[in-house]
């Protein structure tokens, strides 16, 4: 029953920081009054990766880079532009041909 409100109040520490090491992040728990046990600091550190809020790289053999996830659905809306761009200019390779079909619709 902890767990949750626990990876809520370490997601929150990790949004207003951006960006943090795992040390760094252990430091912003304990001064917000919140002693972990390590085996489930990083057990919630992997569910909030596995729902992909945060991201989570190796910086040495001792130390770890946290920051929150890029949302994929910016990337996507990106792509869907780009990919409605490619259509566009491709049908504009055929003049006359998708003003027929407009015209039919």
């Amino acid at each position: 029953m902890t767990t949750m409100p626990l990876r809520n109040s370490v997601y929150e520490i990790i949004k207003n920081a951006g960006s943090m090491t795992d040390s760094e992040l252990t430091k912003a728990l304990i001064k917000a009054g919140i002693a972990i046990p390590e085996d489930e600091f990083n057990k919630t550190l992997l569910n909030l990766e596995i729902y992909g809020l945060i991201k989570v790289t190796w910086l040495t053999k001792d130390e770890r880079r946290i920051e929150i996830a890029v949302k994929e659905a910016e990337e996507d809306e990106i792509e869907k532009q780009n990919r409605e761009t490619l259509e566009k200019e491709y049908e504009a390779g055929f003049p006359g041909v998708g003003q027929e079909e407009e015209i039919e619709e």
